[in-house]
């Protein structure tokens, strides 16, 4: 038996899953969580610590004769996070992940002085929000300067793990691409933008290496320290989101991947770059070589677990208060910023409820409300993509979030368009071990495309295919033109 160990570095922890790809089969699987520094001024944050000790559980739980079966390893990095490392490798501060708030001061420097909006989006095809990484540099450049005069490797979450398999600094465009330091058309290091930060900046970046290229080998030390064989090849691994578009088969035009998470992402693949970042359609690379436009909320299953907790409900009886009340939740309308926003853009973003009258009042209502939100966030960028020219022909749709068919009829009816789900929930994992076998197989030369291998490996539930109810559909026109009312008026608060 040969497998694949395919490793989710999620917000909330670290799975790894072994994947025998001649079985077509998940061997061995095990999740060990991480936490989480939470602060009032927007703060969210991790230590690399945390995260080798979790991957050390992960592998202490596999049998020696899985681990020794493991031909090559691919790793999925939630996206955006900032890793500062000395020359030892050792971390100079926290990592600073995609959820931080905190940067809108540096986004603001680094926009004013690039020469406004448009001057940083033709640099690094975004905007320069809060969640991304550059900003994050400046951070510590600024807030904590004699870490940065450390400063030596500069990591997004899965480039850390990858160093830590083999010793290798490198990075690959997809992930690179949500750093707002990189260009997706050119797919080079922007100089101004880096400038603006430090000039010494650039020279610190890693060497961009394509995606079905190794990013190394592992060694003796990880190899010891994980109890994996010596010598075996790791991918060059990705965005988790792009790991995601591999693992729901969305390598190809016409598919959109909806992930709801503790952030909700919609995704699509494209053979050219497309991207709309004033519309929250951002532009980023996949990690197949094509390219990725994506929108992402920052607030997903946040507001449902948040109206969750408030009622002592667990999920199943949350669901079943919800499913009582109608579409559109009798004009209920549930602005899900606990965390802020990234989009729309409200970093100093609140949640919170509206519509409510005396006849409406009701925890079924507010229930529907809350998983509502979630979906119309999507919807947002599916206009986007539309707009753009994009032709969407149906979702594949995952995450904790899609375990509920509450929420993937509602997701059908509020996007109107048909839903699936994969066979295997673990979008991210297998989109890891997907790509990793791709790079194995070029690496042993029996090159493969990666839409073959996904259509191999990644098969949806025929059997829970969710066309969308048209009457259903038109009562959600009428919910979300209620709901983007509402966010107009109170955007102006949060800004």
């Amino acid at each position: 038996m040969r497998t694949i160990a395919g490793i989710d570095m999620g917000t909330q922890s670290i799975k790894v899953v072994l994947y025998d790809w001649e079985a077509h089969r998940i061997v061995a699987s095990f999740q060990e969580p991480v936490d989480l520094i939470a602060e009032n001024n927007g703060t969210r944050e991790q230590k690399t610590e945390w995260y080798d000790a979790a991957l050390e559980k992960c592998f202490a739980s596999f049998s020696v004769t899985d681990k020794n079966s493991i031909a090559a390893i691919g790793i999925s990095g939630h996206q955006h996070g900032f890793v500062p490392l000395d020359a030892g490798g050792k971390a100079l501060y926290n990592v600073k992940l995609w959820n931080d708030t905190s940067t809108v001061e540096e986004c603001r420097i680094i926009t004013e002085t690039a020469g406004g909006d448009d001057a940083v989006i033709a640099e690094v095809c975004n905007l320069m929000l809060p969640g991304f990484t550059a900003p994050k540099i400046l951070w510590l450049k600024r807030r904590k300067p004699e870490a940065f005069a450390k400063l030596r490797y500069i990591m997004l979450p899965h480039d850390y793990i990858n160093y830590v398999f083999t010793g290798a600094y490198n990075a690959e465009c997809g992930d690179a691409s949500g750093m707002a330091l990189f260009n997706g058309k050119s797919r080079t290091w922007s100089k101004k933008i880096c400038s603006i930060i430090d000039e010494k900046l650039l020279d610190l970046l890693p060497s961009l290496i394509a995606s079905d290229e190794p990013n190394g080998f592992v060694t003796e030390k990880a190899a010891a320290q994980f109890g994996i064989p010596a010598g075996i090849l790791v991918a060059s691994g990705g965005g988790d989101n792009m790991m995601s578009a591999i693992g729901t088969g969305t390598v190809k035009d016409g598919f959109l991947t909806m992930s709801l998470g503790t952030s909700g992402t919609l995704f699509g693949y494209s053979d050219v770059p497309l991207a709309d970042p004033k519309n929250g359609l951002s532009g980023f690379n996949s990690s197949t070589g094509g390219y990725l436009p994506l929108l992402c909320t920052m607030n997903c299953t946040v507001a449902s677990e948040e109206t969750r907790k408030l009622f002592a409900l667990d999920v199943k009886e949350f669901d079943s208060l919800a499913a009582k009340a109608p579409a559109g939740a009798n004009g209920v309308v549930f602005l899900p910023f606990f965390n802020g926003e990234r989009t729309p853009n409200l970093p100093n973003g609140r949640a919170s409820i509206v519509g409510i009258t005396a006849a409406n009042c009701s925890r079924e209502n507010i229930a529907r409300a809350a998983l509502e939100s979630a979906i119309f966030g999507m919807r947002s960028g599916l206009e986007a993509f539309q707009a753009l020219g994009f032709k969407a022909r149906e979702i594949r749709i995952t995450g904790g979030g899609s375990k509920s068919p509450l929420w993937r009829q509602m997701a059908a009816d509020i996007m109107d368009l048909p839903v699936k789900r994969p066979v295997s929930a673990e979008a991210a994992a297998m989109g890891g071990a997907i790509q990793a076998l791709w790079c194995l197989c070029k690496w042993e030369g029996k090159p493969v495309h990666i839409a073959k291998l996904t259509g191999e490996h990644i098969l949806m539930r025929e059997d829970e295919s969710i066309v969308p109810n048209a009457g259903t559909a038109a009562e959600y026109d009428k919910a979300y033109a209620e709901y983007s009312t509402y966010l107009k008026a109170l955007a102006p608060l949060y800004k």
